[in-house]
């Protein structure tokens, strides 16, 4: 809310200046002495609209489109040689601004040019005030309004097992999706199974090869197949060939392929289903590749009609541009491709539900083929008024491994969530955590520190980073970590449910304790954080922001009496509800107790 009224008053000011105010950036010092925002706009307009940096000069000049002579001329107020000095112009027009007479204390210039904005306390309290009356909706919007945007997130493989592999796909997906929620999105969630392609060629000819019963086999069993039958084919090309039979059946429809590929889906799903249930993941589609077979023509039957395909050594291409290889629509087998069915795939989300937003939460290593599916989309003339990102994740390594199905390498992700609740019940007896809780209490909290361990690990850095993950990072109670975050919260719950008076109903600011402003005033910032989040496709500016919030409660909780003063109890509430909210946007839950 602030940051919007700051927003619009800088713009006032820049525009009744002569400026163009398109590009103005709003952002929180790094140093909280300068205040609670702070706008670089008078070192942009400096740099790129061409003032006159020489006092000497006798008469206006002229910059062409940007028009500032009200700005340039000497009798008006001279020429400006810095942009401190235009940061200062433009400071004094601001400050006439009625838009911040009750919620801004301060605006001042910092070298080089920067302006710099301190929320007065009426402001900071009006913060706590709606903490306090809104609590789940604090930070929520209305940016997103009228608008529908689509995530494709998850993705796991029929016939593989849910490894760590596609973790990152469905934790960063996850967040994505609520946090894209929070700013009023009607949100769409696709899980986009891999249930088609050669490599279900493979599987069918392997059950063949080794005269099994398909409906008597684990996913276990299933990813062994085909890792020991790619393995195989690699001497015997005989095999790839069998394989490549086996799908083309599928794709005509052949019972005994349908039946036994129809299977492998079924004992996939249970176990895709119970992964879920442990990552408490609600994903609100689940259509797999296979849910695209009778779309895949309208779309080859566009590219002709537009003249965008072209037959190549009996295939079906898509010429891209320059820089760029084709796209193949159809193999020279009359099979299909992942292309042709991502092309299909936009389409029905399209005309289903009408996105302005599509993102697709995949592994860098299908950066090249989104490249070709998004340049494809604009061809055909989808792409008017419709964004397609691709989030593209790094390498989950573990213990420094990259883990490959082919190469045998997984690691089960069950077992990996099993050994991070086991852990969490481990490190939270070694601390003596909870040790006023019983044991069926302690072992649901350790569940929920557990596997918030292991989304946190995640989310803490970038999506585009590869990460590295390690047990002592995972679960440190004092660190950078998920179950520090929930520590903190349940401490805010502790205080308050421990204390014999009630938060203030009428927050008064205490300003005798840096540690309780410093809280006061990171508070403002957790719906800025929540948008910039969402727009730039980052949770991990989420997850920071609830750690320095989690610090900055801890100092003040060090530093302060609270139990016996309400106007503290009413931060520390206030504190709370921002990081249950912020970890619950996370996919985080946040025990009551520790």
């Amino acid at each position: 809310m602030y940051k919007k009224l700051i927003t619009d008053a800088v713009k006032e000011a820049v525009e009744s200046l002569g400026f163009d105010a398109a590009d103005i950036n709003l952002d929180k010092p790094v140093v909280e002495a300068h205040g609670d925002y702070s706008t670089n706009v008078a070192l942009k307009l400096f740099k790129t609209s061409g003032l006159p940096s020489s006092k000497s000069l006798e008469a206006p000049i002229d910059i062409g489109a940007a028009r500032i002579s009200a700005v340039v001329k000497p009798e008006n107020i001279g020429y400006v040689q810095s942009p401190k000095e235009l940061a200062e112009i433009i400071c004094q027009t601001i400050k006439k601004s009625e838009k911040l007479q009750n919620i801004v204390s301060e605006i001042a210039v910092a070298d080089p040019g920067f302006i710099n904005f301190t929320l007065s306390a009426e402001a900071l309290l009006e913060t706590i005030r709606q903490i306090l009356d809104q609590k789940e909706d604090f930070g929520k919007s209305k940016l997103g309004l009228g608008k529908t945007m689509v995530i494709d997130y998850s993705a796991p493989n029929i016939a593989k097992r849910f490894s760590v592999g596609h973790l990152r796909s469905t934790i960063i997906g996850q967040a994505l999706y609520n946090l894209y929620v929070f700013l009023g999105y009607n949100a769409v969630g696709d899980n986009h199974l891999g249930d088609w392609g050669t490599q279900f060629g493979m599987i069918l000819a392997a059950v063949e090869k080794n005269n099994l019963d398909i409906n008597n086999l684990t996913v276990d069993d299933l990813e062994k197949l085909y890792v020991d039958y790619t393995a195989a084919a690699k001497g015997d090309p005989s095999l790839r060939d069998k394989a490549k039979v086996w799908f083309k059946k599928l794709e005509d429809g052949d019972e005994v392929a349908r039946k036994m590929w129809q299977s492998a889906v079924n004992i996939s799903m249970a176990e895709f289903n119970r992964i879920y249930e442990i990552l408490d993941i609600r994903i609100d589609q689940t259509f797999g590749e296979s849910f695209y077979e009778d779309k895949m023509d309208s779309v080859i039957k566009e590219a002709k009609e537009k003249g965008l395909s072209r037959e190549s050594e009996g295939a079906q291409v898509m010429d891209l541009g320059e820089n760029m290889p084709p796209g193949m629509l159809l193999k020279s087998d009359g099979t299909t491709t992942y292309f042709i069915r991502d092309l299909a795939t936009i389409k029905y989300r399209l005309e289903t539900w009408g996105p302005s937003l599509i993102i697709y939460e995949v592994g860098a290593e299908q950066t090249l083929h989104f490249k070709q599916v998004f340049a494809a989309a604009e061809r055909f003339g989808w792409t008017e008024g419709l964004d397609l990102v691709h989030v593209a994740h790094g390498l989950f390594l573990f213990e420094g491994k990259k883990m490959s199905t082919r190469g045998g390498t997984t690691v089960k992700l069950e077992e990996l969530l099993q050994k991070a609740c086991q852990k969490a019940r481990s490190v939270m007896d070694e601390a003596q955590i909870a040790k006023e809780i019983d044991n069926d209490e302690k072992e649901s909290i350790s569940s929920q520190v557990g596997i918030g361990a292991i989304k946190y690990f995640d989310l803490k850095h970038a999506p585009t980073s590869n990460i590295n993950f390690v047990w002592d990072q995972a679960l440190s109670m004092d660190g950078n970590s998920g179950p520090y975050l929930q520590y903190t919260y349940a401490r805010t719950q502790s205080v308050l449910s421990k204390s014999e008076k009630s938060p203030a109903t009428n927050y008064q600011l205490h300003t005798t304790t840096a540690e309780e402003a410093s809280l006061l005033r990171s508070l403002v910032h957790f719906p800025d954080v929540v948008e910039n989040a969402a727009l730039t496709f980052s949770p991990n500016l989420l997850a920071n922001y609830l750690y320095a919030l989690a610090q900055d409660f801890n100092a003040f909780y060090a530093a302060c009496r609270i139990a016996d003063d309400e106007t503290r109890l009413s931060l520390t509430d206030a504190t709370g509800q921002v990081l249950k909210n912020g970890l619950h946007i996370l996919g985080i839950k946040t025990p009551q107790k520790m």
